[in-house]
């Protein structure tokens, strides 16, 4: 993925063109395609493909397509994740109304599950897919396979307000690591990880993860609400408001009712520069339960009524605050916001395609409103087992007595910088990578790299 951002970067700046005295304009199918060659901490390399399909008709509703077809197909080389996503986007399909529709499908044999509540979940990155310096241990792995189909549909009520409804449909199966092991080099054996010594099954035992919820289940959520848009372009606007205000709730077993309300604002900066205007752009967000509570493994969720990414879920990694691990806060309610300054850095065409080059420095933060089971877990919580895990295998850690839980953090407030580079075709299908490290103590997972496609928001 680097390769790709160097040579296209060196494509545009031999070629310096930005011959488009005459509108833009394209017509008929656009396709975009790209390797999944990316790395991340958590999942490690991705191998695949994925791309974006584009139909634009006459010409006249450029650069909105009438119809985007989004699809992947990949394989991460640290957690085994396997990804299969296809996705349905369109505004012209059924006349004045926006049918969005997708199906997801994914393993994840080693998902780290890291507690509930954020910084009060202590994290210990020496107890992590850690088959080096500890024997064979990794505290917060555990396994989850989901399915999840999902179709919301948009109709008008004013110019730029609409009302919004959906179903998803999921389906989980959650259990202990499905380790394929690692063979010693030196003896042969075949090293497996611990599959006892868990935070998943720490939780267990503590009742915060309940015995009905820790094989997974199905959820059907249905949701609705109003949808405010004055965007210019939906994939990269130049100006205007997206705001959202919606009820989601689940009506099979373990119902709960949540709130969300998200408002996305694009502010245009008179600075005319030959590849565009620079855009501020912020996004203020909530999500909180407000009904039942949340089962084990819905409470990753993150309802959208329009998909932008594949996945969305989880507080933390590259869909709410950067510079996390993936899911990194598990919680009922949770506040925050995203700003970033976006620079055209430079514009040209290549092979009758309109590409730019962009970055973003941005911000991020957040804080908890609901936190998840607070009675299950309360004030300093320690696991004994890890404790004398540590004892025999660290003895120099003179004192430890395996903290695992401490709520003091509760209100600390997480937040988080860095910067991205995002490379587009037709303003529509872009390549985005963001570089940002996490400031709050307990949460920073070094230098944080999220590759993938769109802007944040």
């Amino acid at each position: 993925m680097k390769r790709l951002f160097i040579f296209t970067l060196f494509i545009a700046l031999a070629f310096n063109v930005y011959a488009q005295e005459e509108k833009e304009m394209k017509k008929g199918w656009s396709f975009g395609l790209l390797p999944t060659a990316t790395y991340s901490v958590d999942n490690g390399f991705q191998a695949g493909a994925f791309g974006d399909v584009y139909n634009y008709g006459d010409g006249s509703t450029y650069p909105d397509p009438l119809h985007k077809i989004s699809w992947e197909a990949s394989y991460f080389t640290k957690s085994h994740r396997v990804r299969l996503y296809l996705a349905y986007d369109s505004k012209y399909l059924i006349p004045g109304m926006r049918v969005n529709a997708s199906a997801t499908y994914m393993t994840d044999p080693l998902y780290s599950f890291w507690g509930f509540n954020g910084p009060t979940a202590v994290q210990d990155y020496s107890l992590w897919s850690n088959r080096t310096t500890l024997p064979n241990i990794n505290y917060y792995g555990m396994s989850r396979q989901m399915l999840r189909i999902l179709a919301n549909v948009q109709g008008r009520i004013t110019d730029n307000l609409n009302w919004a409804a959906g179903i998803n449909y999921w389906d989980w199966k959650l259990g202990d690591m499905n380790d394929r092991g690692v063979k010693n080099k030196e003896t042969g054996e075949t090293l497996f990880y611990d599959k006892d010594l868990t935070l998943f099954n720490k939780y267990q035992q503590l009742g915060a993860i309940k015995e009905d919820e820790a094989d997974g289940g199905k959820a059907l959520e249905i949701n609705a609400g109003l949808v405010y848009d004055t965007r210019d372009i939906e994939a990269a606007p130049n100006h205007g408001i997206w705001a959202e205000a919606y009820l989601n709730g689940n009506v099979l077993e373990h119902k709960y009712l949540k709130a969300c309300a998200y408002f996305r604002h694009y502010v245009d900066i008179p600075i005319h520069i030959p590849a565009g205007d620079p855009v501020f752009a912020y996004r203020l967000a909530w999500q909180q339960t407000i009904a039942g509570e949340t089962p084990f493994y819905m409470i990753q969720n993150i309802p959208l009524l329009v998909q932008r990414n594949m996945i969305s879920e989880g507080f933390g990694s590259s869909g709410t605050i950067r510079g996390l691990r993936e899911n990194r806060i598990l919680t009922e309610g949770m506040a925050w916001a995203n700003t970033e300054l976006r620079i055209k850095l430079v514009k040209f065409t290549l092979a009758k395609q309109y590409f730019y080059i962009a970055v973003n420095p941005f911000f991020d933060a957040g804080i908890i409103t609901k936190p998840y089971r607070p009675d299950f877990l309360t004030g300093k919580v320690y696991d004994p087992a890890l404790a004398a895990f540590k004892a025999v295998n660290e003895p120099e850690l003179v004192g430890y007595q395996g903290l695992i839980y401490d709520d003091s953090h509760i209100k600390d407030l997480i937040y988080s910088a860095g910067a991205g580079l995002k490379i587009a075709m037709n303003q529509n299908f872009i390549v985005s990578a963001d570089f940002a490290k996490c400031f709050t103590p307990g949460l920073d997972a070094g230098l944080w790299i999220g590759i993938g496609i769109n802007y944040q928001f």
